[in-house]
């Protein structure tokens, strides 16, 4: 076999490991009601982690000024999130935000 084909099938495995071995380990059993409580949580922490810094750092340097684009394209997207919890209406909101203050900024 050549060295793609096994690199390919080595990232198929690292890939499908992850997220079968939970189903597999946990098929059986009772999951408390505190864990499930906490896992909840898992895709909010997620999404902070990851926006924060994009929102927040520019240059690696914190900047909260009106020449953060993406700090003022997010507050819209804030406000329609919490009002709607509509995912695709937010997503429409922050690509108009974004060509908005792209076009006049």
């Amino acid at each position: 076999m050549s060295e793609t084909i096994l690199i390919i099938l080595g990232m198929g495995v690292v890939t499908y490991l992850p997220r079968m071995a939970p189903l597999v380990l946990l098929a059986n059993r009772t999951i408390s009601e505190g864990l499930i409580r906490w896992l909840r949580f898992v895709p909010a922490a997620v999404l902070a982690a990851l926006l924060t810094p994009e929102l927040l750092l520019r240059g690696g340097a914190f900047d909260i000024s009106l020449s953060n684009h993406y700090l003022l394209a997010a507050l819209p997207c804030f406000a329609v999130a919490i009002r709607t919890k509509n995912l695709f209406l937010t997503v429409f909101v922050g690509i108009g935000a974004v060509m908005l203050i792209n076009t006049y900024a």
